[in-house]
């Protein structure tokens, strides 16, 4: 298990860096150590727990270009980079806005009058995180961030395909001992994350639906919450009535943004028949425009594909595509530049649910579209697959969207947008099918996901109950 594990760079294709992990014994004494940090923690308030996340924000702000320097490296992009930071300093802070009032306990009288409640809760000691390469830091920290303010201690692992940031954050965590003692990244593959379920009271997941699957089996037979968020085929519908220049501009970024690799990102494109040539030639247009980030960093908008296995299955879904009819008007292959894997955004017509590039998740810059004669239609190949994570839904008025967004089985459906809970937390949603399991990651439901719930059943009488037959 504490073999050490090469990295590679996804812009260069070489082993650069390399990570060891830890011992099951190891791993066994950071938790120990954490869970018995974990009832000071939880003791101090959740105003203690608020400044100190507030120094941790301070502590990462000033060593913001050595994150996003290791960021850049890890994914061989620079702007989401720096959008993955902002976006993780933005949850510190709302956060610590909202968790005040979220956490409140209460008491109000019962159906019985001499019976009050107290309603309160207890965080869980020790939650694990697993997260995945796409987002390193923005993933690593979605969960963490209300689990700490919750008032439980942590371990994250991060995927073994992106670690290099782990060390600068580990910098900014070591600066602040309040938060050392309950917080604790560790580096590792697959071997390490089953030992880290193994080890604590709820863990938190985000990655493929075969490892989830993994996951959900060790938690349940150790008793244990397990908050699985998973892959996703997010459709896109288009109505005739639709803007096309705002539809074909939203559904390029929600296809596109670091390279599709995105559990949200927009992967296939319903559009009405009426409009489906203008509609395929305004976001060709538009695809054909963006430039790969190469060879330098700020020379366009299309990263690299991060992981060299994710190159593999694009090229196979590709591939299966065009043995069955699939034509690519831009893009449509696999690039190797200086060792780096690229694709560059790809349009496809004369797709079908036959097709891989239909059916599983791509998780990369494809626009497979198809056109749909009615709306029963196109509800229907929106529903067809095994995932239900988000979608988008284009239309004139909200008044005609609003009915297909009811009848997609999906978790958030973004209306003439798209992919916007990449943006936007407010909303609790779940996860249809296999894109996840457990309670909603988004909005305020999120931070009661770290605690159970304690109700006290206070007799305020020293008369004999009514009930007491006996």
């Amino acid at each position: 298990m504490n073999h050490p594990i090469g990295i590679r760079n996804p812009r260069t294709g070489e082993i650069d860096d390399w990570i060891t992990p830890p011992s099951r014994e190891e791993l066994k004494q950071v938790c120990d150590r954490l869970r018995k940090s974990q009832g000071h923690w939880q003791a101090m308030g959740l105003e203690h727990r608020i400044a100190i996340l507030q120094q941790w924000k301070q502590q990462i702000t000033s060593n913001s270009s050595e994150l996003i320097n290791a960021l850049t490296i890890d994914t061989g992009r620079l702007s989401v980079s720096e959008l993955e930071l902002n976006s993780f300093l933005n949850n510190i802070d709302r956060w610590c806005r909202l968790a005040p009032d979220l956490l409140k306990t209460f008491q109000k009288n019962t159906v019985i009058p001499f019976i009050q409640l107290q309603q309160t809760a207890v965080p869980y000691p020790l939650v694990g995180i697993i997260s995945p390469w796409n987002f390193p830091l923005l993933l690593s920290t979605i969960d963490l961030i209300p689990a700490l303010l919750a008032g439980c201690a942590a371990i994250v692992k991060p995927s073994e395909i992106a670690p290099r940031f782990v060390q600068p954050l580990l910098k900014t965590i070591t600066a602040i001992p309040d938060l050392q003692a309950i917080l604790q990244y560790i580096t590792g593959a697959g071997e390490t994350g089953t030992a880290v379920v193994e080890q604590v009271d709820l863990i938190c997941f985000t990655g493929s639906v075969a490892t989830g699957r993994k996951v959900a089996e060790v938690a349940t037979k150790r008793f244990i919450p397990a908050f699985l968020e998973l892959g996703g085929k997010d459709p896109a519908v288009v109505l005739e009535s639709a803007n096309l220049d705002l539809a074909t501009s939203a559904i390029l970024w929600g296809s596109v943004v670091n390279a599709g690799q995105s559990c949200l990102s927009i992967e296939r494109i319903y559009v009405a028949e009426s409009i489906f040539e203008t509609f395929v030639d305004r976001l060709l247009a538009k695809a054909q425009a963006l430039n790969l980030a190469y060879p330098g960093l700020n020379d366009g908008a299309i990263g690299p594909i991060i992981a060299e296995r994710q190159a593999a299955i694009i090229a196979d879904h590709l591939e299966d595509a065009y043995q069955k009819g699939a034509i690519a008007y831009c893009g449509g292959t696999i690039e190797h530049l200086s060792g780096g894997l690229w694709c560059r955004p790809t349009v496809l017509t004369q797709v079908n649910h036959s097709m891989k590039v239909m059916t599983e998740e791509t998780f990369g810059p494809i626009m497979p579209i198809m056109p749909f004669a009615t709306v029963k239609d196109a509800i229907d190949l929106a529903n067809d697959t095994a995932y239900g994570l988000s979608a988008a839904v284009f239309a004139h008025t909200d008044a005609e969207a609003l009915p297909i967004a009811d009848a997609i089985q999906a978790g958030a459906i973004s209306i003439n947008d798209a992919a916007l809970t990449a943006l936007i937390y407010e909303g609790e949603k779940n996860s249809f099918k296999f894109s996840g399991l457990g309670g909603s990651r988004m909005g305020g439901a999120s931070i009661k996901r770290f605690l159970r719930q304690k109700a006290y059943l206070v007799k305020t009488n020293e008369s004999a109950d009514p009930w007491w037959n006996l």
